[in-house]
This record gives C-alpha cells, structure tokens and sequence, in this order.
C-alpha cells in the first residue's frame, strides 16, 4: 500500500496521509499562520513525503480549503455534543457560546490566539473561496442562534431575527478579544451577558 494512501501512526495502526496532512496543517496553520507555513513545513511534520501531498490535495489553496472546512465540522461536533444537553430554546442559544468557549479551551501550541476560521480569513484575499466557507460558518452560527430564538419568542420573528445578529456580534467581539489575550474568559463574560439578555426578553 503506498504513502499516498496510509501513513503508520504512533501506535503501529495505519492512519491515511490525508487526515495526518490535515492535522498537520490544522496546527501549523493555526500557531503560525497560513501564508507563513510552507508545504515542507507541513509535510515534515505530517511525516509523508510531499508527493503524497499533492496526491491528496491540488495545491496549498486546496490544502487551506479542507482545513476550513474541517474546522466548521469540528465546531458543529462541540456544539452538537453541548446541544444534546440543551433544555430547551435559551439553553440551545447558550449551546453555541459553550461551544464556542470548548474551543478556546483546546490546548493550543502557543495558546489561543480566536477564532482559525477568522484568522484565515484575514489573511486570504478578497473573492477566495476559503472566505466564503468562512463566512458560509459565521452564517450558519447566526442561523443557529436564530432558529432557538425564533422557539423562545414565538410570534416575533423580526426580534429573533435582530436579537440573534445581536448575539452573534457580541460572539464574535468576544472571540476576538479572546484571542488577543490568549484565553477564553471573554467567551465565558460573553456567556453570561447572553444569559442576561436572554433572561430580559
């Protein structure tokens, strides 16, 4: 079996390059950045030759795509497992920012530093389309939100509508703030500012 298709793991079971290429990819791209992490970078600590690279992925850009798209599925998976718990609406809104703060709590290389997705899009051109998965994610979050909004104000779609948009940017302003100062108590300070507010409606 080639290296394009198995790579051998620690443990002596086989693992398939391309998910050992992305995990490499997803920590190099996240402590580094995108653009300054090279494909020799990830290759080497992947542990695949860079043949097998380009076996599995078209290009860098290609390569940057499948780690955006596995990091939206890795935070539906965090808030998926807080949702199960979630009694009902005000509690699914809570889900997303507990999902959001499970995230800051990954241990991190050099620490959290936000949210990837945004960080890779800062660093992505205008009209890529890494942006757009990036914005399809922040979407979804806000639908999310919305959708437990619109159960808890039943009648009042307009005010679950704004109240989510509300929600989503006091997220994200606390994910940024987050990850400037390398922790995520201002997910948690966010948390309860949406409790409040939610207790309010």
């Amino acid at each position: 079996m080639s290296e394009t298709d198995v790579s051998v793991a620690g443990s002596g079971r086989r693992r398939p390059a391309r998910e050992r290429l992305l995990k490499a990819a997803a920590r190099r791209f996240y402590a580094d950045g995108v653009a300054a992490t090279g494909i020799d970078t990830i290759t080497a600590e992947a542990g695949v030759a860079k043949m097998s690279l380009y076996n599995n992925f078209s290009s860098k850009a290609d390569l940057v795509r499948a780690y955006l798209d596995a990091q939206h599925e890795e935070w539906l998976g965090l808030y998926r497992a807080r949702q199960e718990y979630a009694d009902g609406p005000r509690e699914g809104v809570l889900a997303v920012f507990d999902a959001y703060a499970d995230h800051a709590a990954f241990a991190y290389e050099h620490g959290f530093r936000g949210c990837g997705l945004l960080n890779a899009a800062a660093e992505l051109p205008a009209g890529d389309e890494g942006r757009a998965v990036v914005r399809a994610h922040k979407e979804e979050v806000e639908r999310l939100i919305a959708s437990h909004l619109e159960q808890l104000l039943p009648g009042r779609p307009g005010e679950a509508r704004a109240t989510a948009e509300h929600l989503s940017f006091l997220l994200e302003g606390a994910m940024a703030r987050a990850g400037l100062e390398g922790d995520g108590e201002r997910v948690q300070h966010a948390r309860l500012m949406a409790a409040a507010l939610l207790d309010r409606l």
